[in-house]
């Protein structure tokens, strides 16, 4: 069985196939700069990076490209309301390219922390002006889209398959819009590409007016320039369906003439203790709010990672505790394994190994299905704990979950060296126990602790593993 998606385009789990074979070119919508990125946001990026991971596991070569939108976003999501950076000015009485520049960078130190690899561009909006004036012009020629005292508007009934992606075919789309307040528009629906705005603080000079653009032409006209005019993937999260996406489906199929994307995968809402997240629930949280609370990156990452992203995402402070162990344990079968010495050794074990990587692979196939390919490897570290395998056998098991872990992003890097000290101390600390001066191997032990470093006591003898 091939690699599978549920493309929301066409309703169906469809097997991958990419316009060009051995590379895979996929377009993950990007944080918009005005605050921090919540954890909500962070479950739609990590599994981006889960996709490209994956995709690299298999051999293939990536071309990924996540916007940084510093500009154009109205608080509503559509075209009234006011700009998500102008309104983070005003109330933090600075720049706007001030606050985009703090909070990107402030978005770049989080992915860190979450061991989020970089993709190959980071667009922004406002360094790409030129490229949407191009593709709004394309779509005026071509009979899309239409301007009005400076303003400029995708004309809807122009593009039949609008709503196609949301399931909302235009008509009944039609049928259910509200009266609309903004007389210049042909129709309700009709959406804006570049907007006139005397007061608006971030504007650039146009064939329309010194303006800016909407928020849904951005991600064509970067998407464009960096992928193609059709590429494979895009992503994002479940609220971007509609009309963020279907509106960049109808701007650049209206321009090129040829199909956007060809598979379109959403991740679904996240909740919080069972609640929608919100400030006034007192649940909403950053991903700096999580590390100030002192949850670790990785584990957070688990976290948001291990459900798939077809399903709704409870995250509760007892399954981030869970994810902590369950990395803990990855980890001690680890150590566990690289310990192994001469002697030993059990087919059994060689036929485990074997099983779990196609039993990864398998469920990794099957649209990226999380859940079972980490219930398959924590088989596999139970298995693999009741035999006793050889040294060989031990090392291909170390092997077989970096591997994995070169997907799932997870395990820490190794630790340097043991410093010197921690181990004199341990050494000492053992030459107590031998002595039966328990008093000050315990002392030993609390500085040792003190230090970041725990001693745990094996029948193999001491061990020391640092915090």
């Amino acid at each position: 069985m091939g690699l599978k998606f549920y493309n929301t385009l066409s309703r169906l789990k469809q097997e991958f196939v990419p316009i060009e074979p051995g590379v895979v070119r996929m377009y993950n919508c990007g944080p918009t700069v005005y605050s921090y990125a919540h954890i909500g946001n962070f479950r739609a990026f990590i599994f981006a990076d889960l996709l490209r991971r994956y995709f690299k596991y298999k051999g293939f070569k990536v071309v990924q490209v996540m916007n940084i939108t510093d500009v154009g976003h109205m608080t509503t999501d559509a075209d009234e309301g006011e700009d998500k950076m102008a309104k983070a000015a005003r109330i933090e009485k600075k720049d706007p390219w001030q606050i985009a520049r703090q909070y990107e960078e402030s978005f770049f130190e989080d992915l860190d922390a979450l061991g989020i690899e970089r993709v190959e561009q980071y667009p922004r909006a406002t360094e790409h002006i030129p490229e949407m004036i191009e593709l709004v012009e394309m779509l005026i020629k071509n009979g899309h889209a239409y301007e009005v005292n400076g303003n400029v508007y995708f004309e809807i009934e122009t593009f039949p398959p609008y709503g196609r992606l949301s399931n909302n075919p235009l008509h009944r789309l039609q049928a259910g819009a509200r009266v609309e307040l903004n007389p210049e528009k042909r129709n309700p629906l009709d959406f804006a590409l570049w907007k006139n705005n005397p007061k608006h603080i971030m504007k650039w000079k146009s064939p329309w007016s010194e303006g800016y653009p909407g928020w849904h032409l951005e991600c064509s006209a970067m998407s464009r320039k960096y992928l193609g005019d059709t590429f494979d993937i895009h992503t994002g999260g479940e609220d971007g369906v509609f009309p963020h996406h279907e509106s960049e489906i109808a701007q650049s199929e209206g321009a090129t003439g040829k199909k956007f994307v060809n598979y379109w995968l959403h991740v679904r809402f996240l909740l919080v203790e069972g609640k929608k997240m919100a400030k006034s629930e007192g649940n909403f949280f950053t991903v700096r709010d999580m590390l100030e609370k002192g949850y670790d990156g990785l584990a957070l990452r688990y976290a948001l990672m291990s459900t798939h992203y077809r399903q709704p995402l409870n995250f509760t402070f007892d399954g981030l505790e869970a994810s902590k162990s369950a990395i803990e344990r990855l980890n001690t079968f680890k150590r566990l394994m690289s310990e192994v010495t001469e002697g030993g050794g059990d087919p059994e074990v060689d036929k485990i190994l074997t099983d779990t990587q196609a039993g990864f692979e398998k469920e990794m196939d099957d649209d990226m299905n999380i859940a079972g390919a980490l219930a398959v490897i924590f088989d596999m570290v139970r298995d693999v704990n009741r035999l006793n395998p050889s040294m060989e056998q031990a090392k291909k098991a170390v092997a077989l979950i970096d591997k994995f872990d070169s997907v799932l992003g997870v395990l820490p890097e190794a630790e340097s060296e043991m410093p010197q000290e921690i181990l004199d101390l341990a050494n000492e600390r053992m030459q107590a126990r031998k002595n039966k001066d328990f008093a000050r191997a315990d002392e030993i032990r609390d500085k040792v602790a003190q230090m970041g470093y725990t001693i745990e006591d094996t029948p193999q003898g001491p061990r020391v593993v640092k915090k």
